[in-house]
């Protein structure tokens, strides 16, 4: 209940939409969001124009499940550290061994399109439609040197001040050397051979996937030339666990596993409950709980924008170790970013020292999971 002075129009609308706001966001069983009603007291102008006709009231809103810690199950408190980011020391003198680098594979069909691209292909609907004359127009405009000064400047400006023991100049200086040698390498592979024998087509698919190329190069370099992951913890909550999670309700199917500090695990699909239920019922593990209303967060950068990845499971294992366990239908590039990321920080953690030993894994169908346990443990169930 709220309560509210008003003396305008305009404030008995606002009182009206504050009233309107959703509290809950589990759509039903038709896959709409269920009908919430608010009662408003006071407001002296009809809403609605069927206000006051009789008709059927509404139906009662669908049962909601209490999640929450339990006492009762104390012992299956999983705490876990409370990481901001992971600062990179590097070595001296980069390095990139082209023999090593994984290749990139571009293709001019999956390009952007559209009104992004318009302004750069004069409207064609992709790089593969170019004609020679717009060829010779953008060939002017991009050249490969302002390419190779793009991607220098947006990964140094990506990692902001990186533990660099030397000037910025110097670092740019490097960066812009080993960037040059991947460009003209043969480490860029372009499905279409046309574009292959053709230099100023080679350069303007580079332009158009520069995030795909910056993110390529940039992890080849991170994991060549870091010597040390420092993770930097919230000053407030260094450490966080499962007896942190706030009581919420949630109308989403529930069940609930005796493994978990949770009273109640709400399983989003069936893959999901059938992950939940076979990491409940290993041998192997000890407790788990899902990722949900935890705060459990990875940071990544994909494609150059920093985003928060949210894996599924966290499991402690029976010999003290600690499992992060993600479940994917399929998988894509995005994903493997962001697995990337999580081992990074398991390295930085392990490395750490304090929290145990961490592993991430993936799952892409629950008949693989019991393997994965085995993989990671060598337990058997």
């Amino acid at each position: 209940m709220g309560l509210r002075a008003f003396s305008s129009q305009l404030l008995c609308e606002q009182v009206v939409g504050r009233g309107l706001r959703r509290t809950s966001y589990d759509v039903g069983k038709d896959g709409l969001f269920e009908p919430e009603y608010v009662n408003i007291f006071g407001v002296p102008f009809t809403f609605m124009p069927h206000e006051g006709t009789d008709g059927p009231p509404p139906p009662p809103p669908p049962p909601k499940t209490r999640i929450e810690p339990v006492e009762e199950k104390a012992e299956h408190k999983i705490s876990f550290p409370n990481i901001l980011r992971i600062d990179h020391v590097y070595q001296p003198q980069l390095s990139l061994n082209l023999e090593k680098v994984k290749p990139l594979e571009l293709d001019p069909y999956e390009s952007i399109t559209g009104a992004e691209l318009a302004a750069i292909i004069a409207g064609k609907p992709n790089p593969a439609a170019l004609t020679e004359i717009d060829l010779k127009e953008i060939g002017e405009k991009f050249r490969m040197q302002s390419i190779i000064f793009r991607i220098a400047s947006s990964i140094y400006n990506s990692e902001k001040k990186p533990d660099w023991k030397g000037s910025k100049e110097t670092f740019l200086i490097q960066l812009i050397g080993i960037i040059e040698q991947f460009i003209y390498s043969d480490r860029i592979r372009i499905k279409n051979p046309l574009f292959n024998e053709n230099e100023v087509k080679k350069r303007i698919l580079s332009m158009l996937n520069l995030n795909k190329v910056i993110q390529h190069i940039w992890n080849e370099l991170r994991a060549e030339n870091t010597t040390q992951l420092t993770p930097v913890f919230d000053k407030e909550h260094p450490i966080r666990s499962t007896a942190d999670v706030r009581t919420w309700w949630t109308s989403k199917p529930c069940e609930g596993f005796g493994k978990s500090h949770i009273n109640f695990t709400v399983v989003d699909s069936k893959m999901e409950f059938l992950e939940a239920r076979t990491i409940n019922d290993c041998e192997a593990v000890e407790s788990f709980v899902k990722n949900d209303h935890l705060g459990f967060a990875i940071l990544y950068n994909h494609q150059g924008v920093i985003r928060r990845y949210f894996p599924d499971f966290i499991i402690r294992l029976k010999n003290g170790e600690y499992l992060i366990l993600e479940t994917k239908g399929h998988d894509s590039e995005q994903n493997k970013t962001k697995r990337a990321f999580l081992d990074e920080w398991c390295k930085a953690v392990n490395h750490h020292g304090g929290f145990g030993k961490w592993t991430g894994a993936v799952s892409f169908d629950p008949n693989d999971l019991e393997k994965v346990l085995q993989d990671v443990n060598n337990y058997t169930k």
